[in-house]
Formats: structure tokens, sequence, C-alpha cells
């Protein structure tokens, strides 16, 4: 039976193996560890075993174990990467490092607004609907300039990058084109933002093609944790 250290070591394999064929460095890939519906004791085995970064998608579940764990484990970095309403701002803005799904102005206004003094900015990534899915959030590629425009103009955040999760169970050329125009647009912000540095991209199914087009930070939940099971969400 694989453990969650084991697992974790085959996705450090996977997201080395995926950079070294891309000729790119493994350090510069980042693995954020999905926890969402899975329970603390899980995550502290993770942490255990060299995790630090953890993903979350739900304000509520979010919040309890941040308040759970922070004491004993202040260096775990909290990373919000589901929807989010804006009457939920204010637990985002307070309480997590990294926002990964700013879509539009007000929401990034709010978190802006109710970020303490006494914190560092907050990280944040405009979610793209590189796939052009009515169903999906984001915004579209044309609308990404303006946006970030905006949110370079507030203070208590900080502009990072582009964040997308692109069509599943599509064919392989799709897919490549998907990401190769994810990673164009971000390469564009780039030239114009000196802050922006985080290509959030890639899951357990296309890491390998989102280390290719220069994904730094990939998304594994199952592969870590095991299947979910959203009766506890």
């Amino acid at each position: 039976m694989t453990t969650i250290t084991d697992r974790l070591a085959i996705a450090h394999s996977r997201i080395a193996q995926a950079a070294q064929n891309s000729s790119r460095r493994a350090e510069d890939v980042q693995l954020l560890a999905v926890s969402k519906t899975k329970p603390n004791e899980q995550i502290i085995q993770a942490y255990n075993a060299g995790q630090r970064r953890f993903g979350e998608n739900y304000v509520q579940e979010g919040e309890s174990k941040i308040n759970t764990l922070n004491q004993e484990f202040p260096d775990i970095e909290w990373h919000f990467i589901g929807p989010l309403q804006s009457n939920k701002t204010k637990v985002v803005a307070t309480l997590f490092d990294w926002m990964h799904t700013v879509d539009r102005e007000k929401i990034a206004q709010r978190l802006n607004e109710q970020r303490p003094e006494s914190m560092s900015p907050l990280n944040v990534c405009i979610q793209v609907n590189i796939s052009q899915e009515a169903n999906k959030s984001g915004v579209a590629a044309c609308e990404v300039q303006a946006l970030a425009e905006k949110i370079a103009q507030m203070p208590k955040l900080a502009l990072r990058g582009l964040m997308a999760i692109p069509s599943a169970d599509v064919d392989e050329q799709t897919a490549t084109k998907e990401m190769a125009a994810l990673q164009a647009l971000y390469n564009q912000l780039a030239q114009g933002f000196a802050s922006i540095d985080t290509l959030s991209v890639g899951m357990s199914n296309d890491l390998e093609l989102a280390v290719a087009h220069g994904s730094t930070m990939v998304r594994i939940g199952s592969a870590i944790f095991g299947e979910r099971d959203y009766s506890k969400a």
C-alpha cells in the first residue's frame, strides 16, 4: 500500500522528469498539494514528508483547517484555488497567502480592502478561461491585460501570474493548443509586469504537457491524497 509520502515522491519524480524533458530545472516547478475535502491528519502526513504548499477550494473548509493547523505549522503556505463569491472574500484576504482565481475587478477590490495592514500583500493570479468553455470560470484572454492593470494598482495585492484549468478529456492537439495559448499569454503579461513569475496550470492528468508549456506550479490532489469524498466538503 502506497503512503502519502510515497505519492509525493512519485509526483516530484514526474515533475523532475517533465522538467528534464523540456530542458527546464525541476526546482522551477512547484508542487501545490490540493487538500480539499481531506482531513487535517493527511495534511500533517504530507507536511511531515516535506510538503509546505497546500491548496483549498472551499472557504469554510479552508478557514477551519488554517485556524486549526497554523499554530503548530506556521510555515504552511495556503493557496485558495476555488471559485470565490464576493461575500466570502474576507476569509481569503485575512487567512490565505495566495489567491489563484481572481476573475473580476470587484473580487480584487474586496481582497485589497480586506487584507490586513499587518500582513504582506496577498499573492494573486488571474484565472483565464483558456478553453473558452461557457460553464467555466475565468476571464477571456483578451480581458487579462485590463484586469492586470487594475490589480497592479492595488497596494495590498501582489500580481503574480495566471491560473487556468484547460479542457479535460480532449485530444492531444486541442490540449497542446490551449497550453500554448496560455503560455503565450503568460509571456506577454510578464513583459509588462515585473512581478509576474507564476503560471499555475497542470494537474495529475496533464502535468507533463503543462511543464512543457512553462507551468511553474502544478496542482495535484488525488494522486497524493487519494480520491476525494465530496460528502465531507
